[in-house]
């Protein structure tokens, strides 16, 4: 198990969210990071679902199904600037997992985690426009 200390955030949205992404800053910046699926480890219960970034949750919170808030730490250095919002029909849940220092390819690699069965889709948020 890896343990990260508080990440810091970016600048304002100008789509005038600023106020959700402020709040996942904060949550994320006064938590300790903690990853117990690192990237390559297998879903305890399907194991043939792999993790392609490393997977963890923020310490001290809660979300709704009980647990820590997930999250998702990638390799970039951009701080929160994505979530991904899923809805699981095994569960019957839904939930966000906050995505810290991704990049494009980890973003495309858990997106389509999130899509690779009929019973879990998942939508990307993004904190800014995509540039092309």
């Amino acid at each position: 198990m890896r343990v990260i200390g508080g990440r810091e955030g970016r600048d304002a949205d100008p789509m005038g969210d600023d106020g959700y992404w402020r709040i996942l800053d904060e949550l994320a910046s006064t938590s300790t990071i903690v990853i117990d699926r690192p990237k390559g480890t297998g879903h305890p219960r399907y194991p043939d679902s792999v993790y392609p970034v490393d997977y963890g949750y923020l310490r001290d919170t809660e979300s709704m199904d009980g647990d820590g808030v997930d999250v998702w730490v990638g390799t970039a250095s951009c701080g929160i600037d994505a979530i991904i919002c899923g809805a699981d029909l095994v569960k019957r849940d839904s939930e966000i997992k906050i995505l810290i220092d991704c990049s494009e390819e980890e973003k495309r690699l858990i997106f389509d985690m999130h899509n690779a069965t009929e019973n879990m889709k998942g939508v990307l948020v993004r904190r800014y426009p995509l540039r092309l």
